[in-house]
C-alpha cells in the first residue's frame, strides 16, 4: 500500500512493520491500544503514555532533541513522526539513510480519526484499533448533533504563558474546540500559535476560558490571572476551566471520551 504522509511525500509499505519507532506521543499511545507494543521499539521522552508500557522502551531522545544515532541502530522498518513536533533537519537525516519516515500533521478532527484508520492499516493492527476508531467517529457525529444550529461560545484557550500566546486556525486544537461547539476568539490571527495580551482577550470577551496543564502547565495559581478582567463573561459566570492539555491535543485513543468531555465544558454541563 501506498500512502502521501503530511510532507506530501508516498511512502510505500508492502508489509506490516516489525519494528516501530514513535516520535509523536500521542501516537505512541495509539500504538499501544492498537496491540501493537510488541513491535514499538522506541520512542522520545515525551511518549509517557500508557505509562508502563513505554518505560520499557528505548528513549531516542525527546521531539526536538532526537538522538538519530539511536533511532538508526534500532533499525525500524517504519518511523512516525510529526511535521510540527519534530525537526525537519531530523526528520530528512533519517530519510538519507533509508528509513520508511511517514509524517504526520492532522489539523482538524476528522483529519486526526482518518489518520489513526491509515497508522492502524498501515500496520496491520487488530481489532482493537476498529473499536477504537469507530469509537472516535461515533462521537464526533454525537457531538456534531449536540452542537447543530447553537450559537458557537466565545473560547480562549492559551498554551503558553511570558509570553502568553494562544492556538490560531489550521491546527488541531483550533478545529477541536470548533467541533466541541466554541469559537476561538483569536480564529482572525494568521499564525499557528500567536503571542496574545491578556487585555486582547479581555476585549474579545470569551464566554470560556481553557487553562490546559500542556504544553504550559497552567494550574489554579494562574486564575487569578485571567479573573482580574471582571467584566469578561468567563471571569463573571465562573467559567475558567483547568482540564488535563491531553483533551485538547492528543489525536488517538483519547479522541472519543475528550470530544464529549471538551463538549461539555463549553456547553456548561461540565466541571
Amino acid at each position: 500500500m501506498r500512502y502521501v504522509d503530511a510532507l506530501k511525500r508516498t511512502l510505500e509499505v508492502k508489509s506490516p512493520p516489525r519494528r516501530i519507532v514513535s516520535l509523536v506521543p500521542s501516537l505512541t499511545e495509539a500504538l499501544f491500544a492498537f496491540g501493537l507494543d510488541k513491535a514499538v521499539v522506541g520512542v522520545t521522552t515525551f511518549c509517557v503514555e500508557p505509562k508502563e508500557a513505554v518505560a520499557a522502551k528505548l528513549k531516542v531522545g525527546g521531539t526536538k532533541t532526537l538522538k538519530v544515532d539511536q533511532v538508526l541502530a534500532l533499525q525500524p522498518d517504519l518511523v512516525v513522526a510529526s511535521a510540527e513536533e519534530n525537526r525537519r533537519e531530523d526528520i530528512q537525516a533519517l530519510v538519507r539513510e533509508g528509513l520508511s519516515v511517514f509524517v504526520t500533521l492532522p489539523e482538524t478532527v476528522p483529519d486526526a480519526i482518518d489518520l489513526m484508520e491509515q497508522l492502524a492499516e498501515m500496520t496491520g493492527a487488530g481489532a482493537a484499533s476498529g473499536r477504537i476508531i469507530k469509537a472516535a467517529r461515533r462521537a464526533l457525529a454525537e457531538v456534531q448533533t449536540r452542537t447543530e444550529g447553537r450559537e458557537p461560545v466565545r473560547t480562549f484557550c492559551p498554551i503558553w504563558r511570558n509570553p502568553w500566546m494562544t492556538i490560531g486556525p489550521h491546527t488541531y486544537m483550533h478545529d477541536f474546540i470548533m467541533v466541541c461547539g466554541g469559537v476561538n476568539v483569536f480564529e482572525w490571527r494568521h499564525e499557528r500559535y500567536p503571542r496574545v495580551e491578556l487585555r486582547e482577550m479581555a476585549e474579545r470577551d470569551p464566554q470560556v476560558v481553557l487553562l490546559p496543564d500542556e504544553p504550559y502547565r497552567f494550574g489554579a495559581k494562574h486564575v487569578p490571572e485571567i479573573a482580574a478582567f471582571r467584566d469578561v463573561h468567563a471571569v463573571r459566570d465562573g467559567r475558567i476551566y483547568l482540564l488535563e492539555g491531553k483533551h485538547l491535543s492528543w489525536y488517538g485513543p483519547r479522541i472519543a471520551g475528550s470530544l464529549r468531555y471538551v463538549c461539555g465544558l463549553i456547553e456548561g454541563n461540565g466541571a
